[in-house]
């Protein structure tokens, strides 16, 4: 086995001098480039946002953005010309890293030294990093994200079951059975999720005067749309499976509904866990549409949240804390995705290995 020293050492030995300056330069571009873009003047008695304004017309941070895109255009320039020229894989490999990573600095340290060129620098900064502002709702963040979860997660557990039970129907050979689903699907899937809010909250459950809130009826649609979406993931995870599986279970004596919950769906939900929790990420952040139907107080989400508080203050930072909230709740899922995916696609590399 080689050792990860060995490793590196044989890397090197494939290096050439060229291939490792340009990857050098694209390092320190990007590095270069970010700490220009990111810094912020340790200065006593200045808000967040006088050290931001005071950050951005300073010699020294203009100074260090021209470093970056310089280094930056070096690394490009260097990958460009080299490339094919590199004797070896690993050398073309670093020269390639090098040149994309000066791309990356360039565009950084150009939007940068463009944008705080503006005469109303100072003006957007005031009006988006009022990060004070952020602390006097932050309760009220917190409780917007938990309401966002809650939305999401009843949502999509409503939509999965609805979902399963569809995928069923669509699999029915008589087309009696079929039809309704795919007319549900096809109508949930093909409409603007804002319609069908707007339209079941004001023209079904307000009129039929039902006893649903805002809230409830937030979960109701986001989950009836989440179900049209989770059926056709379903039923492409169900018709993934070999057909002479459920075959052979027929064979042994099971019914269809048996063969489906012994021994297909236990497959299918493996591997159709990656593409729904994808769709309950785009859910999480669908929950957004119910504040144009105006929640309470209490109900309120991270998107209620972010707008009320811009009315209040009539500054933009608060939808950058909704933002924020988002992210928070977002991004973990997607890590999760990701590492659901690769144990899919190793899971079933080594099934076809056997």
């Amino acid at each position: 086995m080689i050792s990860r020293a060995d490793a590196v050492r044989g890397w090197y030995r494939d290096q050439t001098p060229i291939s490792l300056a340009t990857g050098l330069a694209g390092a320190i571009a990007i590095a270069v480039a970010i700490i220009g873009s990111l810094v912020v003047l340790v200065v006593g008695g200045l808000t967040p946002f006088e050290k931001i304004v005071a950050s951005a017309t300073s010699g020294a941070q203009t100074a260090v953005l021209w470093a970056g895109l310089l280094s930056g255009g070096a690394a490009i320039l260097s990958g460009a010309l080299v490339y094919k020229k590199m004797p070896t894989k690993a050398a073309r490999e670093t020269a390639v890293s090098g040149a994309a990573l000066g791309v990356q600095a360039v565009v950084i340290a150009l939007f940068y030294l463009w944008f705080r060129s503006g005469e109303k620098f100072d003006t957007f900064v005031r009006i988006n990093f009022s990060f004070d502002i952020l602390g006097q709702f932050a309760s009220e963040f917190v409780a917007g994200a938990r309401n966002t979860v809650v939305l999401a997660f009843s949502s999509e557990l409503l939509g999965m079951v609805l979902g399963l039970f569809l995928a069923m129907l669509i699999l029915s050979k008589r087309a009696v059975v079929r039809a309704p689903a795919r007319t549900y699907i096809n109508f949930f899937r093909g409409t603007p999720l804002i319609w069908q809010l707007t339209f079941i909250f004001a023209g079904i459950i307000l009129a039929a005067r039902l006893p649903i809130d805002v809230y409830q009826a937030g979960i109701l649609v986001l989950g009836l749309n989440a179900g049209a979406y989770s059926a056709e993931i379903f039923r492409a995870g169900i018709q993934s499976i070999e057909r002479g599986q459920i075959e052979a279970a027929r064979s042994l004596g099971m019914t269809y509904l048996q063969a489906m919950r012994y021994v297909i769906l236990p497959q299918a939900v493996r591997r159709v866990i990656p593409p729904l929790t994808n769709e309950f990420i785009i859910l999480i952040k669908d929950t957004a549409l119910i504040a144009f139907l105006g929640l309470t107080s209490s109900q309120r989400e991270l998107f209620g949240i972010g707008r009320d508080a811009y009315s209040e203050t009539f500054n933009a930072t608060p939808y950058f804390g909704s933002v924020l909230g988002y992210l928070a709740i977002t991004l973990p899922m997607i890590w999760v995705v990701t590492k659901l995916e690769r144990k899919l696609r190793s899971g079933l590399t080594g099934i076809v290995g056997m």
